[in-house]
């Protein structure tokens, strides 16, 4: 069995019971996306493929904030594989610079394969997908939907966002819309403008529903 398929099966049974819009399908579509951004760009394809493989393997949100769980994780993993350190500490700084954070993080490591890793996880969170993924991790906190008077923040700190509790739909202003504007690929460019603009279409058909214009 070689790396890749060893490491897909490890990520499928640690996912096993993942929240739906983290689980190993979530995983996966990264994964494709990756491939697909990289066709277009020169990088290191295993530690691309590794990094989007092992990029949520312990999302912080699901362990009380902790980011250094996921990092250890992988670490661990690469090592009982007798990856060499270099790849391991690539895979780990993909890991630890990857995320969003409410936008008021400063990455401390830039690759290509960052890069593309991340342009593929983004990718994840907008259109049709991308508002599923939302909708089902708002039920999941048990969040509103929508509430007209609490109104978006789109000054939080890294600790307010990651602590929110604010409606669903809040969630499209906060993070979701400002995503395509914050691509590294061309290519991840180009498609989250597509889905960007489906997510817009979503939006204005579920506020004309909600006032009762349509």
């Amino acid at each position: 069995m070689t790396l890749l398929d060893k490491t897909k099966l490890f990520v499928k049974q640690e996912l096993e019971n993942a929240e739906g819009g983290h689980d190993w399908f979530h995983i996966e579509r990264v994964y494709k996306n990756s491939l697909l951004i990289a066709q277009n760009e020169e990088c290191n394809l295993e530690v691309v493929q590794l990094g989007a493989l092992l990029h949520d393997i312990a999302d912080a949100k699901f362990h009380d904030g902790d980011e250094t769980i996921g990092p250890k994780i992988a670490r661990t993993f690469l090592e009982n594989e007798n990856v060499n350190e270099t790849t391991i500490q690539h895979v780990i700084n993909i890991i630890e610079n990857i995320s969003f954070k409410g936008g008021n993080f400063e990455k401390k490591f830039n690759s290509k394969e960052l890069e593309i890793v991340q342009d593929a996880d983004r990718l994840d969170a907008l259109g049709a997908i991308g508002i599923a993924r939302t909708f089902n991790y708002g039920g999941f906190k048990n969040r509103a939907l929508y509430n007209p008077e609490i109104v978006p923040n789109l000054n939080m700190t890294r600790e307010e966002y990651k602590n929110s509790e604010a409606p669903t739909l809040n969630h499209f202003s906060e993070k979701l819309l400002l995503l395509k504007d914050k691509m590294n690929t061309e290519t991840g460019k180009k498609i989250a403008l597509e889905r960007h603009l489906y997510m817009e279409n979503f939006l204005s058909q579920f506020y004309a529903e909600w006032d009762g214009e349509r």
